[in-house]
């Protein structure tokens, strides 16, 4: 159904096309970066090549109603369809300094809820040539005994490159090859990384002896230029050698100055030395001069592997490791073991007992451990026992075994560990050995074995543990989707059996683990108890803000629903209308209890009913609002940007037209919308024309159509639409419109290039000529430009126009020539006419000349219209018949005349089928120049004619 919609004094009328507007998404990508190539390759998909560092820029085209939403996503490869990066919402793609490991394959994905989304695809390919890397590698073979030995030597020469770099190798200036060469083998060898390349020089001969040059190349792809390294062999050439000052095992304590030397003790070119850490970087206030390595006041932190790697390119790097081990000793525990053979967890008189004491030490191997009882030396016996590096414990550690327990073994028992003759202060660790002494039990305190507290707050969850000694507790989750404490850790100690937790989330929710450790304590099977954390947080309800429309009248169900919580159930619910309490709901049956939402019904929905309403949601913890905006406002409008052709621009003028198409979002939501009102603002400036556009009832998928008038070229503006019905004003929706050049097809639709636009309508400068023509208009010309040439303005005489012109000052000489080349056309008509303006004014105009390339077999030009000389400071026009046999173009060729005042000028370009005018436009009949006090030329009015038209077409 199509309806007839009158607008404001009923020029120009706005066309309702019926359902059937809204249309799947469709895309395209184009690139808009820095580009070196776009091409097509053999299995037909898009290959974009960027070299490495420059700006990738791709554009997702889009077509579709309502407007679709776009997002990109990226995979590594062809191969894999898993997204390996961030998404990004914006139909334009820009990544700045573009890296090699951001190459792979791009998708466009546009979707706008109509029909399955549109998916697009484009390969981008990052080029790049890194420095190559020449290494010299020899062999030395004995050959029949010791009488002759031949001596191998391979250059061997890597780079890094996309696409695969081509390799050149050089002896001084000279190309090397098989052929020229038997002396010399030229090859790619198998299992390396990067691109290699080996020059194998056989059974060196003297004139071996010379400088090599490994040149890469690309074959200049992208502008990248070649890179090549030199290395020169001599009969010294030889890897590096090292020798270290020190031990590699190197012992020392903490606070002396540490000096290590790493001596170079061959080497031919001079070797680089360099020293490393690992693991991490070298020490602060560490300094390494060339070999020499010093750390002062070395601590124990400072302890590890230090590594002194000599480098000159030939054969591999020499290295030499010194293991530095600061002396350091550090928790100090003890064990106590029952009669492992009984499998006894208690001390009994007449049973086997063993102690052990351990320290985590550096050098571990060189610790010393001694006991003692009740303050003198353990004296060793059949019965008293000590042993080293038990199996069961941890290696270097002591233990005293007691045979046949008897009642005077009892008493305190202390180890001491220490490093004999070092400044590091000895760790000692008692236990004491008792009746009294009995394993260890683990409980959790009456009520605490669950906890509930709220979110944010501190909570502590306490084991007891009973016992002598007492040993610390060893805490952990029990919970399989969470194995990690709030710390971090998979178990933590606390030395008094309590887990304290600050700022709880409801993540840490779940069953916790209380166990006694086996050091410090009895080695024997742990204890463990479980303690349950409850953590209450507010409520989450749906949804959270929510958009309500409903025609006046009808009644409105708001719901507010309880998401998740602790604990999970409403406990009281209070609405508001525009920030005031409403009365409460009817009271919830005791049926229904722990309910998990909220509602409130508006029997019919008034002007004085419309507004913000807020659900506050209780489940004693804290509370959670949804709003709901509740109204019979209308949706905004969906401007249609797929309109084909929606600029239209005014012969003679510049002004243009724009053709601009919406549809109604959910129009049967509310009230039937009655008008629109129009807000057509330029950019930059603050008036703004307003008109009301009255409408019949609009359907779902009615597409509205108004054309907007007299828009200055080349402006751009911003268009507001606003819909009303009974209620009032709806929602807005914008847009900005901007002007765009007319570009002809092949098959030459009828339009006028007024080179408003910088893509100038397709026209390219021809690549043979001598200089190009120059865009520009009277803001962008050159103040100092030579005077008394040239026009001041475009055809239009504002100063905003464009327009193109020759500027004939140095370094242009006489007949010289300027050529702008149209697109190709497709000959479709017999005879065309070609219509521009001109301007030529000055004391040494040259010539403008028009040619038509005409592409049947080959290029071939033909002169079709050709003047000379001073015409005057006027635009005039004229009208050149063509008729080409076949695709072609035309040509506007300017030549430089004798001097600077030369400047010849072009626009407002028009081709089109059929004959020229036979009443052609008289010379002396030309378009005055502003400011010169003769009439302008008006601007044709085409309202009426094209309402006319439209409502012929509704008919």
């Amino acid at each position: 159904m199509e309806v007839t919609c009158l607008l404001l004094l009923a020029l120009i009328p706005v066309h309702c096309r019926g359902q059937g507007v809204y249309a799947p998404a469709q895309a395209q990508i184009a690139h808009a970066g820095q580009a070196c190539v776009v091409k097509e390759d053999n299995i037909s998909e898009r290959v974009y090549t960027i070299r490495e560092g420059d700006t990738l820029m791709l554009q997702c085209l889009v077509t579709g109603h309502p407007r679709p939403q776009v997002r990109w996503t990226k995979t590594a490869g062809s191969a894999s369809d898993k997204f390996q990066e961030t998404s990004v919402f914006n139909e334009t793609l820009r990544i700045e300094r573009v890296a090699r490991t951001q190459g792979g394959r791009y998708y466009c994905k546009a979707e706008n809820g109509v029909g399955v989304p549109a998916i697009k695809s484009i390969r981008v390919d990052v080029q790049y040539l890194d420095e190559p890397v020449l290494t010299v590698h020899q062999t030395v073979s004995d050959v029949r005994g010791n009488f002759y030995q031949e001596k191998t030597v391979f250059l061997r020469c890597t780079v890094n490159s996309n696409p695969p770099a081509r390799f050149i190798w050089k002896r001084g200036s000279d190309t090397l090859s098989h052929s020229q060469d038997n002396g010399v083998d030229i090859y790619e060898p198998l299992y390396t990384q990067g691109e290699t390349k080996v020059l194998k020089l056989k059974n060196l001969r003297p004139q071996d002896y010379a400088s090599y040059t490994c040149q890469v190349s690309v074959r200049n792809v992208c502008g990248i230029p070649d890179k090549a390294i030199t290395f020169r062999l001599t009969n010294t050439t030889a890897p590096p050698a090292l020798k270290l000052s020190v031990n590699e095992t190197l012992v020392v304590n903490p606070g002396e100055n540490v000096t290590v030397q790493c001596l170079l003790t061959g080497g031919d070119p001079l070797p680089q030395l360099q020293w490393s850490h690992g693991p991490g970087p070298l020490p602060l206030g560490a300094l390494a001069q060339g070999g020499t390595l010093t750390i002062p006041s070395v601590q124990a932190r400072d302890s590890g592997y230090y590594n002194c790697t000599a480098t000159n390119n030939v054969g591999n790097p020499a290295k030499k490791t010194v293991n530095l081990l600061v002396r350091s000793m550090k928790n100090a525990t003890f064990q106590i073991t029952p009669d492992v053979i009984k499998e006894s967890e208690n001390i009994q008189l007449g049973q086997d007992l063993k102690l052990s004491c351990h320290v985590d030490a550096v050098p571990q191997e060189k610790v010393t451990y001694q006991w003692f009882k009740n303050g003198k030396p353990a004296r060793m016996s059949k019965r008293l026992l000590v042993t080293r590096n038990d199996p069961e414990l941890p290696a270097v550690t002591s233990s005293l075994e007691l045979i046949d327990l008897h009642f005077s073994d009892y008493g305190t028992y202390l180890c001491m560990a220490s490093f004999p003759g070092a400044p590091v202060p000895d760790l000692t660790v008692e236990v004491n050995i008792s009746s009294e002494t009995v394993p260890p039990a683990i409980s959790v305190p009456k009520g605490r074995a669950v906890v509930t507290v709220r979110e944010g707050s501190p909570a502590e969850l306490q084991c007891e543990v009973r016992g002598k000694p007492r040993p610390p507790v060893l805490w952990s989750r029990v919970d399989k989707e969470a194995v990690l404490l709030p710390s971090g850790l998979l178990l933590e100690e606390t030395p008094d059996g309590k887990l304290r937790l600050e700022r709880v989330s409801r993540d840490m929710s779940g069953t916790y683990r209380c166990q006694t450790a086996r050091y410090n304590g009895f080695n024997v099977r742990p204890r463990e108890a479980q303690v349950q954390l409850n953590v209450q947080f507010p409520p989450e309800v749906e949804p959270s803000s929510q958009d309500v429309r409903q025609a006046l009248g009808r009644p409105v169900l708001l719901r507010c629903s309880l998401l998740r919580g602790s604990p999970q159930r409403i406990a009281s619910a209070a609405w508001r209308f525009k920030g005031q309490l409403l009365p409460p709901p009817p009271v919830v049956p005791p049926a229904a209890e722990a309910p998990d939402h909220a509602e409130l019904l508006l029997d019919a929905l008034t002007r004085d009913s419309s507004g913000s309403y807020e659900c506050s949601v209780s489940n004693d913890v804290g509370s959670a609002t949804c709003l709901f905006q509740v109204s019979a406002k209308a949706y905004s409008p969906e401007f249609y940007f797929d309109t084909p052709n929606p600029t239209r621009s005014h012969k003679l003028s510049k002004n243009y037209s724009y053709v601009l198409q919406w549809t109604q979002r959910e129009p049967d939501a509310v009230d039937p919308v009655l008008s629109y009102r129009l807000s057509v603002r330029q950019l930059n400036q603050h008036n703004a024309m307003v008109k009301a556009i009255p409408v019949r009832r609009v359907e779902k998928g009615q597409l509205l159509e108004y054309i907007l008038t007299d828009l200055r070229v080349p402006h751009s503006y911003e268009i507001r639409l606003t819909p009303y019905t009974t209620f009032g004003a709806g929602d807005m929706a914008s847009r900005i419109i901007h002007y765009t050049e007319p570009i002809n097809s092949p098959n030459l639709s009828d339009n006028t290039c007024h080179f408003e636009d910088e893509k100038i309508c397709g026209y390219t400068q021809d690549l043979t000529d001598n200089f190009d023509w120059t865009r520009q208009n009277a803001l962008t010309q050159n103040p100092k430009r030579s005077p008394n040439t040239g026009p001041p303005t475009d055809i239009s005489g504002t100063p905003e126009g464009y327009y193109m012109f020759i500027e004939t000052s140095r370094p242009r000489e006489l007949g010289d020539r300027a050529r702008l080349v149209s697109p190709l056309y497709n000959a479709s008509a017999k005879f065309y006419c070609v219509s521009f303006f001109y301007h030529m004014y000055g004391k040494h105009i040259g010539s403008l000349n028009l040619l038509v390339r005409s592409r049947n077999k080959g290029a071939l030009d033909t002169h079709a219209w050709s003047l000379s000389g001073n015409k005057g400071n006027v635009w005039q026009q004229a009208h050149v018949p063509i008729s080409p046999s076949g695709p072609f173009q035309i040509i506007f060729e300017g030549v430089r005349g004798s001097g600077y005042l030369g400047d010849i000028a072009i626009d407002d370009v028009t081709l089109k089928k059929g004959e020229c005018p036979r009443k052609q436009m008289d010379p002396n009949k030309v378009v005055v120049m502003p400011g010169s006090g003769a009439p302008r030329q008006s601007s044709p009015r085409l309202w009426g004619p094209v309402a006319l038209f439209l409502l012929a077409l509704q008919r």
